[in-house]
């Protein structure tokens, strides 16, 4: 048992794709959170949080791309197909809540997002 520990722990861990596309993603959750506070206090802080939601919104896209792949060639299972698309699919409305100021939505919608993408982040493939 001892060996095996040492074994693994000398092991290099290597990310997927898939992996580093859920680090991504809730990455740019968690910086759409910091531009939102500037856009309360800063005036630059409109065009900050507009970029950032198309780069949330892309990085969600790389999610449903990168879940694709790790299922079809590698054989995976296919229910990170489904998170991915249920990630695509909240961020969708957030874009559109987002457009049509409604924060009392989109500001909870952010934080379930956010920590839903931390679910997926740490949970094992």
């Amino acid at each position: 048992m001892t060996t095996q520990a040492a074994q693994v722990m000398k092991t290099p861990h290597r990310f997927s794709f898939l992996q580093i596309a859920v680090a991504l993603q809730t990455l740019t959750i968690f910086l759409q959170a910091i531009s939102a506070g500037l856009l309360l206090t800063s005036s630059y802080g409109e065009t900050m949080h507009s970029a950032g939601a198309r780069v949330m919104y892309g990085a969600s896209m790389l999610y449903v791309l990168a879940a694709i792949l790790a299922w079809k060639p590698g054989g995976g299972s296919p229910r990170p197909i489904w998170y991915a698309s249920g990630f695509l699919v909240l961020a969708s409305v957030q874009v559109v809540l987002g457009i049509a100021h409604v924060p009392s939505v989109h500001l909870p919608l952010g934080v379930l997002m956010f920590g839903l993408s931390l679910v997926a982040l740490v949970r094992r493939p």
